[in-house]
């Protein structure tokens, strides 16, 4: 589950990743950083679709609580209020979908990471699915051969996916997600097992929560110098660095945060770039919670 939290609100990575792997890897050549110059100059231009934004109804069931972003997703009262702020200065002309990709960038940098330009364009969908968030979201206890195939599934290469998961240098995660990890694996390190068994019981304590890294708060390369102390909070970030073919990455993410620096914003800007709904597709919702 690719989660963290943006400073004093909870922006999720998982926000992003499910909004943008929903659909298929086309890069769309019509999305421009210019896009609002004329339309909504106020407008800072410095899923892909919004899709994660729909709240669920009586009639309608969408991704928010696929289990991948149960529990986990986190935020969506910070891009209610953004788009309720730009809807005063520019009603009906900025998308959810370009709120989403530009708040998650501004998170990022503010917590001491690298930046990346944002094109703009995208519109927001007028639905949402639950069955393919439960399909295409990678979960904690997926294994790398997933990993891959599930990111190349949406055009997006091993080394993107390395790199994106080193988004979990960021913020914290439950119990219920890495118990299996502490209780039944092997390529964890006996200290570290133990230290989070102390507030991740056998049985109970579901939602107790520990950090993916030593550096919470903080966007760097700590992640990947867990990893390679065999602390990764998860089996799936484990996975990463465990004799397979990620382990040279990891190993150079872990000494150089700067290669991680330029290949995570390369990876946001490709992942930002599959298949937008743009021109007259979609709309530009008034709420990003619900469509028009």
């Amino acid at each position: 589950m690719y989660c963290f939290k943006i400073g004093v609100s909870e922006l999720c990575f998982v926000v992003i990743t499910a909004s943008l792997l929903m659909s298929s890897p086309t890069v769309n050549a019509q999305l421009s950083q210019t896009f609002y110059a004329s339309t909504c100059p106020l407008f800072v231009t410095t899923g892909c679709d919004g899709s994660i934004l729909l709240d669920d109804t009586a009639t309608f069931t969408g991704e928010q609580n696929a289990f991948p972003n149960r529990n986990s997703v986190r935020g969506m009262d910070v891009i209610d209020d953004i788009k309720a702020r730009v809807e005063r200065v520019c009603s009906n002309t900025v998308s959810c979908a370009d709120i989403l990709a530009l708040a998650a960038r501004e998170g990022v940098v503010s917590l001491g990471g690298p930046s990346w330009v944002v094109p703009f364009g995208r519109r927001d969908s007028t639905t949402a699915s639950q069955s393919d968030a439960n399909r295409d979201l990678p979960g904690p206890s997926s294994d790398l051969a997933t990993l891959i195939r599930q990111f190349a599934n949406k055009g997006l290469s091993a080394t993107d996916m390395t790199a994106l998961s080193g988004a979990h240098t960021l913020g914290l995660s439950q119990c219920l997600n890495f118990r299996t990890h502490i209780y039944n694996d092997t390529n964890i390190d006996s200290t570290f097992a133990t230290t989070r068994k102390a507030n991740c019981p056998f049985s109970g304590g579901d939602t107790n929560l520990a950090p993916f890294d030593t550096t919470q708060n903080r966007f760097d390369n700590d992640y990947f110098k867990q990893l390679i102390s065999k602390r990764g909070l998860l089996h799936s970030d484990q996975e990463l660095f465990n004799g397979g073919s990620q382990d040279s990455l990891v190993t150079t993410y872990s000494t150089s945060p700067l290669r991680f620096f330029n290949d995570f914003a390369s990876a946001m800007v490709k992942m930002g770039n599959i298949s937008p709904l743009t021109g007259t597709n979609g709309q530009i919702r008034k709420s990003c919670g619900v469509v028009n």
